[in-house]
Order: C-alpha cells, then sequence, then structure tokens
C-alpha cells in the first residue's frame, strides 16, 4: 500500500500564492505518476496537473495554465503544486493522486492511491 499526504492549504486572498504538498509513503515504487485534482463545493471532480517520475508534466488545464506548476523531488518521495494569481475560482479541495502506470492522466479511475485533500480557500 502506499500512503499520500497533502498539505499546505488554506484560506488567502486573491492575487496570493500558495504550494501545496504531497508526500508519499509506503510502498513508494508505485508512484510513477503523480498528479493534483481539485473539487469545489458542487462541481466534478478537475484534473490539474500531473508530473512522471523522470519529470515530464501534463499541463495544468487551462484555467490554471500559466499560474499553476507542477514539481516532484523523488528523493523526498513528494510532489509539489505551485499556485500563483490565486482566484476565488480556486477555490477547492486539491487531491494528491498516484498512478503506477498511466494512459490518461485526466481520467480519475486511472490512479491507485489518493489522499485525504487539502482545502484551497481563495477570498475576493
Amino acid at each position: 500500500q502506499l500512503q499520500l499526504a497533502e498539505s499546505g492549504g488554506a484560506l488567502v486572498q486573491a492575487g496570493a500564492s500558495l504550494r501545496l504538498s504531497c508526500t508519499a509513503s509506503g510502498e513508494t515504487f508505485r508512484n510513477n505518476y503523480m498528479a493534483w485534482f481539485r473539487q469545489a463545493p458542487g462541481a466534478e471532480s478537475e484534473f490539474v496537473t500531473g508530473i512522471t517520475r523522470k519529470g515530464t508534466i501534463t499541463p495544468a488545464t487551462d484555467s490554471m495554465k500559466g499560474r499553476f506548476t507542477v514539481s516532484r523531488d523523488n528523493a523526498k518521495n513528494t510532489v509539489y503544486l505551485q499556485m500563483n494569481s490565486l482566484k476565488p475560482e480556486d477555490t477547492a479541495v486539491y487531491y494528491c493522486a498516484v498512478a503506477s502506470i498511466i494512459d490518461n492522466p485526466r481520467r480519475r479511475d486511472e490512479y491507485d492511491f489518493w489522499g485525504q485533500g487539502t482545502q484551497v480557500t481563495v477570498s475576493s
């Protein structure tokens, strides 16, 4: 098994920056692909961005492109999400997910493990 622990969520004002972290523990050999999803209240879960063990990035979706950047530190089994120029519509619970094998990163059912989520709230 593999466990994921997210951190870094907070209440911030529009325009602020946050960095989320997600650390894997346990069977970390499974974390070939690490991704971030988010889910706003009353909305469907949304793929944010992801990254392979070798550093190949799946770009953020259009509404986040240029503002959100993913990175990872394999030595620490940690993936990061740097979020800049936050907007109220970025308010959501952000989840970390891991897949051993990935075909379509935007599909939730491709992921084997999920974190509990961290709340990001952006006030206007």
